[in-house]
């Protein structure tokens, strides 16, 4: 992220307090949960491969993510991280088309209405870094490739991984 903005560090800087501001007050799992729903939508391998790590690091197991990632209907989520994944893949791929029902899913799920707009916002705040990067030519560093080899592949929904270290 830093050569894709060392032209307007101003602007890396000011992302990265609209992320804090949005995500102070988010559980982390539930944010790299909207995340990888939003980065596969947008189909951003450096966003996947970074925010996949963090699952596979801190909250799941690698086949677990994988599974995630590949289906996460599917996956074995509770129905409240289904239907966050399911919001914040809308966003990322047609934020108008969001319906009222979208968003009393959840409320019926239980989330409050600061819950719901901290997903949509940070799938849309996704979306912009996911554009600048790619918009830039940048692909994931090397370092990815010594992910579990499995985990690895679902994760690259994009730009391939850097071939140099």
């Amino acid at each position: 992220m830093s050569r894709a903005f060392s032209h307007r560090p101003d602007v890396l800087e000011a992302w990265l307090g609209l992320k804090e501001a949005v995500t102070s007050s988010m559980d982390r799992r539930r944010y790299e949960l909207v995340t990888i729903a939003a980065a596969r939508r947008l189909r951003s391998s450096y966003c996947m491969l970074a925010h996949g790590s963090v699952l596979a690091g801190a909250f799941y197991d690698p086949a677990k993510v994988r599974e995630i990632v590949l289906d996460h209907h599917a996956a074995g989520l509770d129905e409240v991280d289904v239907a966050v994944m399911d919001l914040a893949d809308k966003v990322a791929a047609d934020a108008a088309s969001v319906t009222q029902a979208d968003v009393d899913r959840l409320r019926e799920l239980g989330l409050s209405d600061a819950e719901v707009f901290d997903i949509v916002a940070a799938a849309a705040m996704r979306s912009f870094l996911t554009k600048v990067v790619d918009g830039l030519g940048f692909r994931p560093d090397a370092a990815y490739r010594e992910l579990d080899d499995r985990l690895r592949e679902a994760l690259v929904v994009g730009r391939p991984i850097e071939e140099r270290r």
